[in-house]
């Protein structure tokens, strides 16, 4: 597959090199100038572009920026994908520790949904993946179909032909993808809910899913 990504710290780095590694053609940027992405242009084969070029005929993009930067995001930044294409978003609100304070968030808005109004592109097509996974355990911690030990990722976002797709890419890195039903749903694997930041297998991460409530805790409230 053709990927792009917009992000390139702790996961949209990780991602570049696993999906390069599998044989994905990746176009990774960040908020600057793709020169500063050259060293990990050459470590991994992926293409440094322009944020506004990474979703150029991309079959699936992944955004991975801090929430706080979503709205200085182009309306056009998905602009070029290929119809029908999946875009992932990765992001977590942290109010206290980084962002800041989002009122829509804080009335109750799933960050997802928030994320997907600045996109210019379906809402059903984007998903929430990757929030709740330690970066190094997304690099080291893939294991083969059936393996023990296999870490449960949530996906949450519209069914259908794309959320098809990223189950299979979650597949083919070594994870068991697992429904979190809808966008509206993905308040349910957001900060301090009870699947963020665990490695569960799959029957724990539904359990844990089914566990949420929406009222977003305490510590991350602004």
């Amino acid at each position: 597959m053709q990927i792009g990504i917009i992000g390139a710290g702790h996961i949209g780095g990780t991602l570049t090199r696993r999906l390069t590694a599998l044989g994905h053609d990746v176009r990774v940027a960040n908020s600057r100038d793709p020169l500063t992405l050259a060293e990990l242009a050459e470590e991994t084969g992926a293409t440094a572009v322009w944020a506004s070029e990474a979703a150029i005929g991309a079959d699936l993009v992944i955004i991975s920026i801090p929430q706080k930067n979503v709205p200085d995001l182009a309306d056009t930044v998905v602009h070029g994908a290929k119809e029908g294409a999946p875009v992932i978003e990765t992001n977590n609100y942290y109010p206290k520790q980084r962002d800041g304070r989002i009122e829509k968030i804080e009335a109750g808005t799933p960050e997802s949904v928030w994320v997907s109004e600045f996109l210019a592109w379906p809402k059903e097509l984007v998903f929430k993946v990757f929030n709740g996974i330690w970066w190094k355990h997304l690099l080291e911690s893939g294991k083969p179909a059936g393996s023990d030990g296999r870490i449960a990722l949530p996906i949450a976002g519209a069914d259908g032909p794309a959320k098809a797709a990223v189950f299979d890419l979650i597949d083919s890195l070594g994870f068991d993808p697992v429904d979190g039903g809808p966008l509206e749903e993905s308040w349910r694997q957001q900060p301090g809910q009870p699947v963020y930041g665990k490695d569960y297998p799959i029957a724990a991460a539904l359990t844990a899913l089914a566990e949420a409530r929406p009222e977003r805790p305490v510590e991350f409230r602004a």
